[in-house]
Formats: C-alpha cells, sequence, structure tokens
C-alpha cells in the first residue's frame, strides 16, 4: 500500500469519529476502555437517580440545591487528572480565550439542563423519570447527523422511531404513578421538563464531541476530565448564583431539620449524589472521547432497565404494564443501536486488516 493511499485509510477511520491515539491500542484494550466508562455512566446515573428522588421523598424541596449537587464535586476529578502523565504532543490549536469560551458555553448549558432534569424528578417518579430520559437517543441522533456528521442508517433510524414510541407510552398513560401529593399538572410538568433536558442533554453531548474533534483538537484523556473539570466548575458557580437569587438558601437550615431520615442522612444523601453524578459524568465524556456522542447517549439509555429495577425495590415504584412495554421498546431501541455499533466495528477491523496486509506484502 502506498503513503497516500495510507492516508486516505487513516483520515476514512477518522471520519468515523476514532481520535488516531486510539487506534494504536489493541482491540481488548479499547473494549477494556470502553467497559469501565460504561460501568461508570450506567452505575454512576442509576445510583444518582434514586438518591435524587430519595431526597425529595424524605423531605427534600430546594431544586436549586438538587441541580447543585449535580455537578459540585467536580474538585474529586482532579485527583485522576493528576495521576495520568502530561502530553506535550497532544498541544491544541485554539486560544486560551476560545478555550475559556467553550468552558463558559458548556458550563451555562449543563446547569439549565440540571436544573431541568431536577423539575423533572421532582415531579415523577424514578422508573417514570428514567424511561423519558430514553428520548435522548432520539434527540442526539439528530444533533449528532448535523453537527458531528453521524451517519444516519436505518438501524438508527429504527432506534430513534422505537425510543420516541417509548416516551409516547409514558405520556399517553392515564394511569400516572406520580409521587405522592402531586397532581397530574405537576406530573405533565415533569414530564415537559424530563423531554426538554433530554433534548438540551444530547445537544450538549454533541457540542462535547465537536468541541473535541474540531476546535481543542486534544487526543488524550486528560482532556475528557479537564472538560468536566471546568464545565461543571461553570455550571456550579450558576447553580449557587440560582440558589441565592431564587431565596431558597434561606430553607436550607429548616429543610435540614425537617428532614425524614435525620440531618445526617440528608448530607450524606447530598454528598452521595453529588459523588455518583460525577462518576456518571466521567463515564459518559469518555465514551464521547472514546466512540462518539450518539453511543455515550446509547449506553445512557441501558440504565432504564436498572434505574426502574432498582426504584421498584426502593421505593415500591409501580410497574404498570404500559411502563413494562415502554421500557422493552426501548431495549429494543438500544438493541438496534448496538447492532449498528458493531457492524462498524467489523468495518473498521476488516479495515486494519487490510492496511495491515498493505504493508506487510512485499513490493511487486
Amino acid at each position: 500500500m502506498s503513503g497516500n493511499q495510507e492516508a486516505i485509510l487513516v483520515k476514512e477511520e477518522s471520519v468515523e469519529g476514532i481520535p488516531s491515539p486510539l487506534l494504536k491500542l489493541k482491540s481488548w484494550q479499547w473494549w477494556l476502555l470502553v467497559s469501565i466508562n460504561i460501568f461508570f455512566l450506567i452505575g454512576g446515573q442509576a445510583a444518582s437517580v434514586i438518591l435524587g428522588r430519595f431526597y425529595y421523598n424524605e423531605g427534600g424541596n430546594s431544586k436549586w440545591m438538587a441541580t447543585l449537587v449535580q455537578t459540585a464535586a467536580f474538585p474529586l476529578l482532579y485527583i485522576p487528572l493528576l495521576l495520568l502523565p502530561s502530553s506535550e504532543s497532544s498541544s491544541s490549536s485554539c486560544s486560551l480565550k476560545t478555550m475559556v469560551l467553550i468552558y463558559v458555553l458548556l458550563g451555562v448549558i449543563v446547569a439549565g439542563d440540571n436544573m431541568l432534569y431536577s423539575v423533572g424528578l421532582l415531579y415523577l417518579s424514578a422508573s417514570t423519570y428514567s424511561l423519558i430520559c430514553a428520548t435522548q437517543l432520539a434527540f442526539n441522533a439528530v444533533f449528532s447527523y448535523f453537527i458531528n456528521a453521524q451517519k444516519f442508517t436505518a438501524l438508527i433510524l429504527n432506534s430513534v422511531v422505537l425510543l420516541s414510541f417509548s416516551a409516547a407510552l409514558i405520556a399517553l398513560n392515564d394511569d400516572a404513578d406520580a409521587p405522592s401529593g402531586v397532581p397530574r399538572s405537576k406530573y405533565i410538568v415533569g414530564f415537559v421538563c424530563t423531554l426538554a433536558a433530554s433534548a438540551l442533554y444530547s445537544l450538549l453531548l454533541s457540542l462535547m464531541q465537536f468541541s473535541f474533534e474540531k476546535i481543542l483538537k486534544k487526543e488524550t484523556f486528560s482532556v475528557v476530565l479537564e472538560m468536566q473539570i471546568y464545565t461543571s466548575l461553570v455550571a456550579t458557580c450558576v447553580s449557587v448564583i440560582g440558589l441565592f437569587a431564587s431565596g431558597e438558601w434561606r430553607t436550607l437550615h429548616g429543610e435540614m431539620d425537617g428532614y425524614h431520615k435525620g440531618q445526617a442522612s440528608y448530607v450524606l444523601t447530598l454528598v452521595g449524589t453529588a459523588v455518583t453524578w460525577q462518576v456518571c459524568s466521567v463515564g459518559v465524556v469518555g465514551l464521547i472521547f472514546l466512540v462518539s456522542s450518539l453511543f455515550s447517549n446509547v449506553i445512557s439509555t441501558l440504565s432504564l432497565a436498572v434505574t426502574p429495577l432498582a426504584a421498584l425495590a426502593v421505593f415500591r415504584d409501580k410497574m404498570s404494564g404500559v411502563k413494562v412495554m415502554a421500557m422493552l421498546i426501548a431495549l429494543w431501541g438500544f438493541a438496534s443501536y448496538v447492532y449498528q455499533n458493531h457492524l462498524d466495528d467489523l468495518k473498521v477491523r476488516r479495515a486494519r486488516e487490510q492496511a495491515h496486509a498493505g504493508r506487510v506484502d512485499p513490493p511487486c
């Protein structure tokens, strides 16, 4: 294979969204990194949703506090960042001003998205909330198509349609299982806020991937942590401003005193929620870096098979026939995308084998 042909192959693989350092990894190494990030995402997201619903169930009522804890534990991410070797070769071509603008813009979006999720979880059960969040994939497929040049295949389209049907079933479910004391009107507000948060979150993932590939142009895992740290810093500042501007900070002392499980449980719930959200965030951004924003969002939807079951065990959430059907349809949609990703993986492997065969064959 000539030098030009080999360069073309590398370029074509880059179009698939695979950074060049990842091409040097063996298959098992790449899958190990992906598996670790999948575990972080699914485990962190399921635990954070359960703890968030627990906070509201036991007497918590501050939407801004629920928003704040989703990013407040970002300093923990400095630990792995300091342990990672510095990457002198992965320099960014953008200026400091551009980087600051990126972090501020994404951080403000994160804060707004977290607020919408907090309102949604306040008025919805944990299982219903998780099922609505599955629409992230449908939104992200569209954003990835326009922003990240993601291919829109028949299998991905099938996944989008199925997940849309799943959300529609939840929306049209007359037997809504809202938390105790939540009227139907508030249930609708929760549904709309969660749906809007899913759309905004999908946009955020696509913008992150675009920033990695087109602007920051760093190809080390440290940029993943830097992105998470600085956007979380901005989001935390916005949340603190919102907490004080809304006046909710005045109610926090009384909220802690009246917490059903006691003050210690109140603090532990907030701390646990903050830590698990950061674990989830590392998984999200890690999968964007390793694969794509669409794959990251698909793995997020897998938690709908975990969170409703966990909510059933912890909160005795009602799993009606409609919700079970919505879950099965969503899982079908997830399987469609996983199979598409498997086909893409086979295609890249064949290209690598052809490239290797071309390098080892003697010239004619």
